[in-house]
């Protein structure tokens, strides 16, 4: 079977597209536990905590479903000999210390972690973007 460079290619732009669509939902979730952050960290209580958390559990779920989309997007990127680099990291020991010592310094921290998060989705959301573009115009 001879090597189609175009249905490679198209594959590539495929599972990069569909990497984009999570890494998209991850910094929708992340902006939304950001607000709800701010808001847990000067007037919330338990329902903003509660919000909060559910945002950033979906964000984790996007950003891991994301890992899994980058490292298949990686894959196809070798089969038209294109390389890629992309990682994002999460990291739940703020998750579990926000519950148990609820208060404004863990909650700055919090709201850190999840800028930090989101900066990182944002990053890679540009790079991604950056490799799409030179291999849709290959």
């Amino acid at each position: 079977m001879a090597y189609n460079f175009e249905k490679e290619k198209r594959e590539a732009i495929d599972a990069g597209n569909k990497a984009l669509e999570s890494l998209h939902t991850a910094k929708e979730n992340l902006d939304s536990a950001h607000n709800w952050g701010l808001f847990d960290m000067f007037a919330g209580g338990l329902i903003s905590s509660l919000a909060k958390r559910s945002k950033m559990n979906q964000a984790r779920q996007h950003m891991e479903q994301a890992k899994w989309d980058l490292r298949n997007f990686s894959e196809e990127l070798k089969d038209v000999n294109m390389i890629s680099h992309l990682d994002i990291e999460t990291d739940d020991f703020l998750s579990f210390a926000d519950w148990f010592f609820d208060g404004f310094f863990v909650d700055w921290m919090v709201q850190d972690r999840i800028n930090t998060a989101r900066d990182q989705v944002e990053e890679a959301i540009q790079r991604l973007k950056v490799i799409l573009r030179e291999l849709e115009n290959s």
